[in-house]
């Protein structure tokens, strides 16, 4: 290519310098903005710089595409064009490419992106709404459709953003960097929804491998890992009524019964050969789902990590895209739509949240600009023996932000109704899990991880503002004391604590042979000694039907009779039990099998008698429960629960009384052998009848039907510190639950 003197001139004073030119040839600019797009003169007029590496010619339009203003001339550099123009004005890039032609607007025309206080609030940790700052947002500039990109990454030498786009060359969209706060941000124009990007990252010693978007509203589907552009949320919420009501519903005297599922997993479709051909989307679940729960009286489902995971075997408890649902099941308009449905059902939608850690994948948070930004840099604090995975550095200010913003995206966006925390008890201390001289002290020489604490504490204090009613529910299972305590009396405010202490003496006393049991009596009363130390969930979840521990049903020793005879009365003695309800999906029927994420339920087993009667069993439960306020309303007051049979360890016999707050007592009475106890005498407060409110070995749940005839009648005899007391026959391995009349 020839050049009149005249452009030679110009092509020369428009060169940027040789050390620029290095840099962005070798992809390494700092400051592309410095370089290239449009840059004025001393006389009015401007120089344009586009640096294009395989372009064959590039035009300048005005900006309305009516006129051509003039060319951009190719340089000795590959892939620079420059250009003088005596008057400076907005306008369009025509470039040619071997592949065909393309028309846009200048990414390096524009100014500056996020404002200050987004950044500010950003550094700062306390960005509510992160979901709607960073990522891919779609935005109209100056009238030009397109999408903003912005990443975290305050050591990276360069950031750039790669797509189909740009054919996943980063030296064509290289970032600006906003000081200080370490965030890059470009707007790419005439860029739309569904576009796959990454970022390209140099790190100090060199390019990464290809990282996706930490704030991506969406994402491919595994096991690709791109980001996608995604549309702002579109949904005719219709749940405004549930929303307004929530709180009330979610109260602590306020029955709480969960149906805990893998969304993947509970139903599927099916191939001839019985094997799963396909996962259910959220429309087609929710047709199903919905009135399964509904049926069976559960307020609330609690599903499993719905946000985007690279390895489907971690069941969604290493996720990497804190904001995005999983592609496996749809949209997030998608999800959106499933939770409004179940809202408009009367059912709570609760998520399983993981701020503890996250996997090592290359495309994740690991090292994301080539140091520990994440995480924490030190091993022993950063990574996760048991899980091989990373832990967060809450610590930090920016991902402190991060994990808050993560918590309020799906409560305030998707209308979520609460969130249950995984794996609190190893954010709580710095010696999870490790020998002596595998951890780093706190500040204090102690072993309490005070960021964390802090975090959850905000966390907790930050939902109750900005999501009224919502719950957060804390997965922790050590003696760490106030975790559903207020923050305002020292504790961490959760709502609620699983308990699972309960879990484990309660699992392990029916596990025991019924002859064996009166040695284990103490198992199942020991709860009642901290029982209103926290306000407690009951958690039968996931957790205890894999890796060998045998599902629900196949933990009950007897025979077959007896294994179905011991699950009714466990499931009724858990109902009946202090403490708000979580059951894991296929307990309710009775499955013999481990869960399976790969298989759906066995749903098969409905065709026979036992297992529908588990079923019924649940059901009829969940409704007691709901219908009666001694079963709820005090779970958390030593006043809503009297002993009556303590200790008769000999019979495995217990015996008590759940009160409400209006002083309407129910009485329970539990027979953890398979020898029926005829006229057994147990002393009740009231005269009268007592009705049969449920016997879980009534022919209904194809139990042997042994029991009372629906009732009985007090005799004047006192007995247990009660002035009356009935006369009762106890089923074998059964519960029986009964009101006064009168």
């Amino acid at each position: 290519m020839s050049f009149s003197n005249k452009e030679q001139g110009e092509v020369k004073q428009a060169m940027p310098s040789a050390r620029d030119v290095e840099a962005l040839v070798r992809a390494e600019h700092q400051d592309p903005f410095a370089v290239l797009g449009p840059h004025g003169d001393d006389a009015g007029g401007q120089f344009i710089r586009a640096f294009l590496p395989g372009a064959l010619s590039v035009q300048v339009l005005a900006r309305d595409g009516s006129r051509v203003l003039g060319s951009l001339e190719g340089t000795e550099v590959p892939g620079l064009f420059v250009g003088h123009f005596v008057q400076a004005q907005s306008y369009l890039l025509r470039t040619q490419w071997a592949g065909g032609e393309h028309i846009g607007e200048d990414p390096y025309s524009f100014g500056p992106l996020l404002g200050e206080m987004d950044l500010y609030l950003f550094a700062e940790g306390n960005h509510r709404d992160l979901s709607s700052c960073l990522g891919a947002q779609l935005k109209t500039l100056d009238g030009i459709d397109g999408v903003r990109f912005a990443v975290w990454a305050p050591n990276a030498r360069r950031v750039s953003v790669v797509g189909d786009f740009n054919v996943w060359d980063g030296r064509r969209h290289p970032m600006r960097l906003r000081h200080p706060s370490g965030v890059w941000e470009l707007f790419v124009p005439r860029l739309g929804p569904g576009e796959a990007y990454k970022y390209e990252i140099l790190g100090a010693h060199g390019i990464l491998p290809l990282k996706s978007d930490p704030v991506a509203l969406a994402t491919q589907l595994p096991p690709d890992t791109a980001s996608k552009v995604a549309t702002p949320l579109s949904i005719d919420w219709q749940d405004r009524e549930w929303m307004q009501a929530r709180g009330e519903r979610q109260r602590a005297d306020a029955p709480l019964s969960i149906y805990e599922l893998h969304a993947g997993s509970w139903q599927c479709e099916v191939d001839d050969l019985g094997e799963v051909a396909r996962q259910y989307d959220w429309h087609e679940l929710a047709e199903r789902l919905i009135p399964y729960v509904q049926n069976l009286g559960f307020t609330h489902i609690e599903l499993m990590p719905i946000m985007e995971h690279p390895f489907g075997g971690s069941w969604g408890y290493q996720p990497l895209s804190q904001f995005a649902p999983s592609a496996r099941y749809g949209s997030a308009d998608d999800f959106a739509a499933f939770v409004n449905a179940c809202h408009l059902a009367g059912i709570g939608v609760i998520l399983d949240w993981v701020p503890a850690h996250f996997p090592t994948d290359a495309h994740g948070l690991a090292q994301f600009d080539g140091t520990a930004l994440y995480e924490y840099g030190n091993p022993l604090e950063g990574f996760h023996q048991d899980w091989d995975t990373l832990i967060y550095n809450l610590g930090r200010t920016e991902v402190h932000g991060f994990m808050l913003a993560s918590a309020l995206h799906w409560l305030k966006h998707f209308h979520v109704d609460g969130l249950r925390v995984d794996a609190v008890a190893s954010m709580l201390y710095r010696d999870y899990s490790r020998n002596a001289g595998e951890w780093v002290p706190n500040r204090h020489g102690g072993r309490e991880n005070l960021e964390a604490i802090d975090f959850l504490r905000h966390l907790n204090d930050v939902v109750s503002l900005e999501a009224p009613g919502a719950l957060v529910i804390a997965e922790e299972s050590t003696a760490w004391p106030g975790v559903s305590q207020s923050t305002q009396q020292g504790g961490l405010g959760f709502a609620y604590k699983w308990n699972m202490g309960w879990m484990h003496d309660s699992l392990h006393y029916i596990q025991q042979d019924p002859v064996y049991r009166a040695h284990h009596h103490n198992e199942l009363s020991f709860g009642l000694v901290y029982a209103w130390s926290e306000r407690f969930i009951l958690p039968i979840s996931h957790d205890e039907v894999v890796h060998g521990k045998h599902s629900l049903i196949d933990k009950m020793p007897g025979d077959r009779w007896q294994k179905f005879a011991n699950l009714r009365a466990y499931l009724s003695f858990m109902w009946t039990h202090p403490g708000k309800k979580l059951l894991f999906m296929g307990c309710e029927f009775g499955q013999w099998r481990e869960w399976n994420h790969d298989q759906q339920l066995d749903w098969y087993l409905l065709q026979y008698p036992e297992h529908r009667g588990v079923q019924k069993l649940v059901g009829d439960l969940n409704r007691l429960y709901r219908e009666h306020p001694a079963l709820h309303d005090q779970d958390d007051a030593p006043q809503g629960f009297q002993w009556l049979i303590g200790d008769d360890a000999i019979n495995s016999v217990y015996a008590w009384l759940r009160w409400s707050k209006e002083g309407k007592p129910l009485l329970v009475v539990a027979n953890f052998t398979p020898v029926p106890r005829q006229a057994y005498r147990v002393g009740v407060p009231f005269a009268g009848r007592w009705g049969e409110l449920l016997n879980s070995d009534s022919d209904t749940y194809a139990g042997s039907n042994y029991g009372n005839g629906g009732g009985a009648f007090t005799e004047d005899e006192p007995s247990h510190g009660q002035a009356l007391s009935l006369v009762l026959n106890l089923p074998p391995l059964a519960v029986l639950i009964l009101q006064p009349e009168g």
